[in-house]
């Protein structure tokens, strides 16, 4: 059986490597230096939210 906690991660971090994609290909087609600053900035925030969940996960299986 799968765990909420099984789903979680890989959630986040295919979130993470989606932001990461989109300002790659907005830096590449030379897009709006805001834009891409948005999404550096959203990609902090789910990087953070990723190593939370993820230490989380550890810290709940550890127990």
């Amino acid at each position: 059986m799968t765990s909420f906690a099984d789903l979680l991660v890989p959630i986040v971090v295919v979130a993470v490597a989606f932001v990461l994609l989109l300002g790659l290909i907005n830096m590449l087609r030379g897009g709006n230096a805001n834009r891409s600053q948005h999404l550096m900035r959203l990609r902090v925030l789910l990087q953070f939210l990723a190593i939370i969940v993820i230490m989380g996960v550890i810290w709940w299986r550890a127990a």
